[in-house]
């Protein structure tokens, strides 16, 4: 079995004493404990693949959580150097800035201040930080006009399209690279689906081998014993396609299909909370619709978004949102594919970039089906950035609809490359940005280089 497979058993828990620990900030004390379990012959064969994925969760959690309070109040005086502790105090309270314990003491995460310049534009200014892309945009920005544009055009004609082009690439970084090491290399490049047409892969450097159109998470992987640094590039163009679907004038009818209405270890369940928390927010409802638009609803009017650790250190990453009311792009998709499949509304997973015509970002967003209409959209985080801009002509929108810049990789949560990995991967669930491994291990994302570019965006 690959290694990552052992992330299906995470639902099983920590044992109390190991548990305790962790939450204490005694990772080396829990992972011991987890060590002994392992060496025991009596440990159960599910707890005993749930104790390997936590055991390389816990090494990985100080990365993410570097800072000490007062580092952390340095960084942020740095760029506003009046920024109080009181200011700082409130937004831990209010879930923005996250923190874990370590040794018993408070440990503050290492993007902190990027979700506080992306969600709150009052801060961005104080610190005259401008960020790029739709998520982080303001009322009035190059972003938000264009996108507002495109959206209008798609009511008034129908839909809209968009022949973009994209150049990624990854690079080991100097100070691991050895002439002589194999690496094996994955970028993700677009996939075949009804949306996206016309792929053509014009670079690949060096050579490649790309995967199956139709593969849930396409990648091109090279495969290199290399005797310089280089960097792995690819460059795609292709046709994307978006068709307008006005879901306030919509009612579903008929039967509806049970394909994707499934449960999938160890995130996407239905647990007691989520059970009780679909039912409430479905009450007296019968219009798959409707109550899809309600779970909508309930994530984009009341959560805020954070940037989240990687994913790889996430546990019950849909229950925890849920309870929270805190999360990132792929958190909040997670919650409503969960919620939809919860109440018997199919529901997959897709993702892979925003190409915007002067950004691309990382991005995670959902379709779901309802008869008689087919597969729709939903893009919670979208919906999110749209009411902190005060846009509820936009947050709507997003709700059975997505915009044209678009670059999908991934149709499916947790799938395998066509070229598996032999190590860990750095995100053992989505692929956005590439994956690099050694003949020893799995690279982390800090140990190599990763660029992406939109370099053309051609209105259709």
């Amino acid at each position: 079995m690959n290694i990552n497979e052992n992330f299906r058993y995470l639902h099983m828990g920590l044992p109390e004493d190991i548990l305790r620990r962790k939450l204490g900030g005694d990772f080396e004390g829990a992972v011991r404990l987890i060590d002994r379990r392992l060496q025991s012959p009596e440990t159960p064969e599910a707890l005993r693949r749930c104790l390997t994925a936590e055991r390389e969760m816990i090494l990985r959690l100080p990365g993410d959580y570097p800072f000490t309070r007062e580092q952390a109040l340095a960084r942020a005086r740095e760029k506003i150097p009046d920024f109080t502790e009181e200011e700082f105090d409130e937004r831990v309270d209010s879930g923005k800035i996250g923190w874990i314990y370590q040794k018993g003491e408070m440990r503050f995460f290492d993007r902190f201040f990027e979700t506080l310049c992306k969600t709150e534009p009052g801060f961005a200014e104080r610190a005259g930080v401008v960020m790029r892309g739709v998520e982080s945009a303001g009322k009035e920005s190059y972003e938000t006009g264009e996108l507002k544009r495109c959206i209008r055009k798609m009511k008034g004609e129908g839909g809209a399209g968009r022949r973009i082009c994209v150049q990624a690439s990854l690079r080991i970084k100097d100070e691991l690279f050895v002439p002589g090491m194999k690496i094996r290399a994955h970028l993700p490049v677009p996939a075949e689906c009804p949306e996206q047409t016309e792929i053509t892969f014009e670079e690949l450097t060096p050579g490649g081998r790309i995967a199956p159109g139709d593969a849930l998470q396409r990648t091109v992987c090279w495969e290199e014993e290399m005797q310089e640094n280089h960097a792995f590039t690819v460059r795609y163009s292709y046709v994307r396609r978006a068709a307008y679907q006005d879901t306030e004038q919509m009612k579903g009818e008929g039967p509806q299909p049970d394909f994707y209405t499934q449960e999938e270890a160890p995130h996407i369940l239905f647990t007691p909370y989520i059970r009780e928390l679909a039912a409430r927010l479905t009450e007296r409802e019968t219009d798959p619709l409707e109550k899809a638009r309600r779970f909508y609803d309930f994530i984009t009017l009341h959560m805020t978004y954070t940037y989240m650790p990687s994913y790889f250190s996430l546990e019950n990453i849909v229950e925890n949102c849920a309870r929270s009311f805190t999360g990132d792009c792929g958190v909040f998709a997670l919650l409503f594919l969960t919620l939809c499949r919860c109440a018997g509304i199919p529901a997959r997973w897709q993702s892979g970039l925003t190409a915007e015509p002067d950004f691309c970002g990382a991005h995670d967003w959902v379709q779901f089906y309802v008869a008689p209409y087919g597969w729709l959209y939903a893009d919670t985080s979208y919906g999110i950035a749209a009411v902190r801009a005060g846009d509820e002509e936009r947050r709507k929108f997003y709700f059975g609809n997505i915009d044209p810049f678009r670059m999908t990789a991934n149709q499916a949560f947790q799938a395998p490359f066509t070229v598996e990995k032999q190590h860990w991967r750095a995100d053992p669930y989505d692929n956005q940005v590439g994956e690099m491994e050694t003949e020893e291990r799995g690279l982390r994302y800090e140990e190599f280089e990763r660029s992406k570019q939109v370099l053309a965006c051609q209105e259709l």
